[in-house]
């Protein structure tokens, strides 16, 4: 897995004071595979998704986790 998804994975079982492991299955909400492919792509890309209650974005120089009522 892409250490960026592990990032936001991270922050956000912080946010919900459990383990990451404890969380549901990431392909619930987004194919992790392509979306690893596209982040080690050469391309200046950026990401957005929601998983859990939570937006996600990702990008070449960032890992932001935001409240998706926001």
């Amino acid at each position: 897995m892409h250490p960026a998804l592990v990032t936001a994975l991270a922050r956000i079982a912080a946010r919900e004071d459990r383990d990451r492991t404890a969380l549901p299955p990431l392909y619930d909400s987004i194919d992790p595979e392509a979306l690893t492919a596209v982040l080690e792509s050469n391309a200046d890309v950026r990401v957005r998704f929601e998983y859990e209650g939570y937006r996600v974005v990702i990008g070449s120089d960032e890992v932001t986790v935001i409240d998706a009522d926001r």
